[in-house]
């Protein structure tokens, strides 16, 4: 019973409670919101670049 592992969640969700939380539990949320938001970045500008292709593919 007390040898089972205590899992950490596997992230963040939008409005979950935080006031338990610790000041490094937090900063590593913080990292891993920061990652995220890099991620959805970055596809936002593929599908941007990838539009422009077919608009540009498309025009007459």
């Amino acid at each position: 019973m007390f040898d089972e592992e205590i899992k950490e969640p596997r992230g963040h969700e939008t409005g979950m409670p935080i006031d338990a939380m610790s000041v490094e539990e937090l900063t590593h949320r913080i990292g891993l919101l920061e990652g995220e938001i890099i991620r959805l970045k970055t596809a936002i500008k593929a599908r941007n670049a990838t539009r422009k292709a077919a608009e540009s593919a498309f025009k007459l």
